[in-house]
């Protein structure tokens, strides 16, 4: 004999960790396994309070028709209406520094299903992406709205690609879920103020 007893604690032990092996391992198949190490990416904070409501005044000298901030360190977008709304949301970013831009535009103009063609630079980077993609095609990486910026190929719009929200993975806009987008263009206004931060 061994003289090791079998109590009740240790055989319920024993139990629940032959139960949730399974449990485990299906945990381990839901997190990405082709992301870059963790080392090699920038810094984010990614607790609730990088993620709180801001401040227009903090930002911008008047309100005027609306204001929308891009928050590049937290991947969110804050709105402030002129009549007072204020939205929150998630969004993707730029993959790298060298890719965002930073600063004050504006929306000068809006659009419903757009199209999309890839610039040049994102064609060097990617020879296989085709030239133009009209709006409401499958693989329009601009979702079902666009909000066009002063600064050219810089866009706020929503994605079908619901993976890319809360990351950085755009090649400079700021992406949005698409049920988002849509809900934020009914309320920007062209000339409404955009901060890049």
């Amino acid at each position: 004999m061994s003289g090791s007893k079998i109590t009740r604690r240790s055989a319920l032990l024993g139990v629940a960790a032959t139960l949730s092996t399974p449990a485990l391992l299906r945990a381990q198949d839901a997190f990405p396994q082709d992301e870059p190490p963790i080392e090699t990416q920038v810094p984010v904070r990614r607790n609730i309070s990088s993620f709180a409501q801001q401040r227009w005044e903090d930002h911008f000298k008047k309100l005027g028709v609306g204001c929308l901030l891009a928050d590049i360190t937290s991947r969110a977008v804050h709105y402030w209406g002129e009549d007072g709304t204020y939205r929150l949301y998630p969004s993707s970013v730029p993959m790298s520094e060298d890719l965002t831009k930073r600063g004050y535009t504006e929306v000068v103009r809006k659009r419903e299903n757009p199209s999309w063609t890839p610039t040049a630079s994102m064609r060097e980077r990617d020879p296989s992406l085709p030239v133009r993609i009209e709006g409401g095609e499958q693989g329009n990486p601009l979702g079902t709205r666009a909000m066009y910026l002063t600064w050219p190929a810089y866009l706020v719009h929503g994605t079908h690609d619901t993976r890319k929200i809360g990351r950085q993975s755009s090649s400079g806009c700021i992406g949005l879920y698409n049920e988002h987008v849509e809900e934020l263009f009914a309320l920007v206004k062209i000339g409404t103020q955009v901060r890049l931060t």
